[in-house]
């Protein structure tokens, strides 16, 4: 862990002035002042108290709150064939990205399932993954706040094996079901898994191949697979989210079975489906950086302008959440404040936690400061719990 920024050793008052906070009311010039990790005044005006640290008119916004990446694999495997010999190595690395992203809450993903032939690195990796997240939480390793958020591919017939080994785990907080079946959900348009799938070498027979022995599993295993693990993360009482809603169906099904959150709907109609049964939506930052899904689903800059999205993930690349922040302020999809509670007090609220996400007395000091170049964020400062991490 980084030492603490000058000013903020131990239990001592920090004072952060001539800075833009964005609160839920708006932007607006002034102070904030954190004592013991806590947030103990938020003032509108510059301060000119002795040790105030000058913030040249940088943005302050909570910190960031990431409820589904799947970064954490990438430093497991930075490359095909290739797993990283240092667990702890890895997820420190992560961490760092993490926090250089301006978060300081992240719910890990860990894929639990999908151990086919090309993905089957992920059993070998999982339990080192679960163990040392935890052990880099108890030990205080880290910069920021992890938990485990376990992917659960539907369409592994051994998926229940590792759910039931992983899922009572202290710091699972959070499960999404996925049924990646070609011709389903994300992958409704075959066209597109095709291209997805087409790796060097792979001729088109090889390709139809694939697809039809991945549609005969998953229309087998997936139904079972989805009963069984709603009822044993529903027993422990872990919040649980499906994954690539499409259809009203999806939705139904889902909230049917008490899931709370619709992670990346496809479709609008699935989004508003969701909403209509009080589910909160997940869309993908990288969705709105890009200017679409890569997978032919919906924008997601479409859904926040209907008022069909609750939360942002940066999914596959941490940097994009600040990213997206800027882009639906810059489009006027929505406000900046709004835009930024899409990642900070929209999922705070989602996931139960009532101590951070907000600029206001009483919660975490968890902040970012940040400025803006040439429409793209610059990260200056990261503090969890009031002391500086970055």
């Amino acid at each position: 862990m980084p030492a603490p920024a000058a000013g903020n050793r131990g239990n001592m008052t920090l004072i952060l002035t001539n800075a833009r906070l964005i609160t839920e009311d708006g932007v607006t010039p002034g102070t904030l002042t954190t004592e013991d990790g806590v947030i103990r005044d938020v003032q509108p005006g510059p301060s000119s108290l002795p040790g105030a640290v000058d913030l040249e008119g940088d943005f302050l916004a909570p910190g960031l709150i990431e409820c589904h990446t799947d970064n954490l694999e990438r430093h497991f495997v930075p490359r095909p064939m290739v797993i990283w010999p240092n667990p702890l190595a890895a997820t420190l690395a992560h961490d760092a990205q993490m926090a250089a992203a301006g978060v300081t809450t992240v719910y890990d993903a860990v894929c639990v399932g999908g151990f086919d032939d090309e993905k089957d690195y992920r059993r070998k990796i999982m339990g080192d993954v679960i163990s040392t997240v935890e052990r880099g939480m108890a030990e205080n390793l880290f910069r920021i706040d992890h938990r485990l958020h376990l992917r659960c591919e539907l369409t592994d017939p051994l998926l229940m094996n590792a759910v039931e080994a992983y899922a009572t785990r202290p710091l699972v907080a959070l499960a999404s079901l996925m049924d990646h079946t070609p011709g389903q959900r994300q992958w409704r348009n075959l066209d597109h898994y095709r291209t997805f799938i087409s790796g060097e070498g792979r001729s088109a027979a090889e390709i139809d191949a694939i697809l039809d022995g991945l549609i005969d599993s998953g229309s087998r295993t997936a139904p079972d697979n989805w009963d069984k693990a709603v009822a044993v993360f529903r027993d422990l009482g872990i919040p649980l989210a499906s994954h690539d809603d499409t259809t009203q169906e999806h939705v139904a099904q889902a909230a049917e079975a008490g899931v709370t959150i619709s992670e990346f709907p496809t479709t609008v109609e699935a989004a508003r489906a969701a909403h209509a049964a009080g589910m909160k939506t997940i869309g993908g930052a990288p969705n709105v950086v890009r200017g679409g899904s890569h997978s032919g689903g919906v924008s997601a800059e479409e859904l926040a302008r209907g008022g069909l999205l609750d939360a942002l993930s940066s999914d596959y690349v941490p940097a994009s959440l600040l990213q997206a922040v800027l882009r639906l302020a810059q489009d006027e999809a929505t406000s900046l404040p709004e835009a930024m509670a899409f990642v900070t007090s929209r999922p705070a609220d989602m996931l139960g936690l009532d101590d951070r996400g907000r600029l206001a007395t009483g919660l975490r000091a968890d902040l970012v400061r940040f400025r803006v170049v040439d429409g793209t964020p610059l990260v200056r400062e990261v503090f969890h719990g009031g002391r500086r991490v970055l």
